[in-house]
């Protein structure tokens, strides 16, 4: 190019010749220039809408951040509006607990009083028998007879008009000797001689009792079973066993073969026993007569240590403790079903001067005094008593 001027456009020399050819070349020349031409004006519109389209996401993102803003203030300010309901539904629900809490310890509360009225009421339906006496003293002993067994029982019927005195020898038998009366039992050669009886089964212990002529005794063959014997038909009549664990320990700490120990008085018929662990507290047990039913038991504050024997006088238990060495037989502990006996109206309670322990003492509502056994002598002990206060 010279002087400014464009060179202008020459096939080679090999074309120049071929007309046709030159037209040719030129079309398709024409027909890329054109293509480049819109491929131009395509992507300077795919720019300008690509631009648009930048512009628009733009706009759309700053309100969506605005959208954004607004939705997380609502979301947060309805979470904290959730937490407080939550709170006082939270409240609520304490305030009804806390007052069916406090409906049901009133019900429980009104069950336990009523419970108990009830068990009072039955404890003074139960022993409603015109007694009233409590033990002021024992007033002197007399010995009836000397045997050479350390260990037995021997009494009366506690309730049947009868002079028949009846003896149980060694605490391991099923021999019952019954004598005419007090002076047949006191002198080997009165008449008439004594009957012989021999149970079908053997006693344990010196827990017998008889009353209106039943024997009743602690079955040998068993820890805690209460055989009801005629002594008029010589046959068993009925029987029991004492619940709750009964018989598997000593009721007396020094009366080594008695496990059961059963008395009458004003009220009817008794069974004391030991409770559960060595040493522990003594039971007592009322018993109807006629069906062998427990009709209620006791949970006593008198200890089986150191215990040698017990009584109950017009529903009241007392019991014998042993003090070591020659000092006499104390009543240290006294329980009354009822409460009307406190400690303050307790006497000094002791027995007349023994050197050696009692293997039973029994109480005899019929002539108010106690039979006793003890180192072999069979021991009537007379009492001393006055009216206790009366229910409140």
């Amino acid at each position: 190019m010279r002087g400014g001027q464009q060179k202008a456009f020459l096939p080679p020399p090999q074309c120049a010749q071929d007309p046709a050819m030159v037209h040719y070349i030129y079309q398709r020349f024409r027909v890329l220039e054109q293509g480049l031409e819109k491929c131009t004006q395509a992507t300077r519109a795919y720019i300008q809408e690509f631009q648009e389209f930048s512009k628009n996401i733009s706009v759309m993102l700053g309100r969506c951040q605005t959208y954004t803003s607004e939705y997380k203030s609502a979301v947060g300010n309805l979470a904290l509006r959730v937490e407080r309901a939550q709170r006082e539904i939270d409240y609520i629900q304490y305030l009804r607990e806390a007052d069916e809490c406090i409906e049901s310890e009133d019900k429980t509360l009104a069950e336990m009083l009523l419970q108990e009225a009830e068990e009072e009421k039955k404890i003074r339906t139960l022993l409603n028998a015109s007694c009233d006496n409590m033990l002021m003293s024992i007033k002197s002993l007399k010995i009836v007879k000397k045997m050479m067994d350390t260990h037995g029982s021997w009494m009366k019927d506690a309730v049947y008009n009868s002079p028949k005195v009846y003896l149980l020898i060694g605490s391991r038998n099923n021999t019952v000797w019954e004598f005419a009366n007090i002076r047949a039992f006191m002198e080997d050669n009165t008449k008439p001689a004594p009957r012989k009886q021999i149970l079908t089964l053997s006693w344990q212990g010196t827990g017998q009792v008889i009353y209106k002529g039943f024997l009743f005794f602690h079955n040998q063959a068993t820890s805690n079973e209460i055989i009801k014997y005629n002594l008029q038909k010589r046959t068993v009549e009925d029987r029991m066993l004492l619940p709750g664990g009964v018989g598997r320990a000593l009721v007396y700490q020094h009366s080594p073969s008695t496990y059961i120990d059963l008395a009458v008085d004003e009220h009817g018929l008794w069974a004391i026993h030991s409770g559960p662990g060595t040493h522990s507290h003594l039971v007592l047990t009322k018993i109807e007569p006629g069906t062998l039913g427990v009709e209620h038991s006791w949970d006593t504050p008198c200890r089986s240590q150191d215990a040698e024997a017990s009584f109950l006088l017009c529903g009241v238990l007392y019991v014998v403790y042993r003090t070591g060495g020659q000092g006499p037989h104390r009543i240290t502990c006294v329980y009354d079903p009822l409460g009307t006996i406190s400690e303050e109206d307790l006497p000094n309670l002791f027995f007349p001067k023994r050197p050696r322990s009692h293997s039973m003492i029994h109480y005899n509502p019929r002539d108010k005094q106690l039979y006793a056994w003890n180192e072999g002598n069979q021991i009537i002990y007379k009492l001393q008593t006055k009216r206790k206060l009366p229910l409140k």
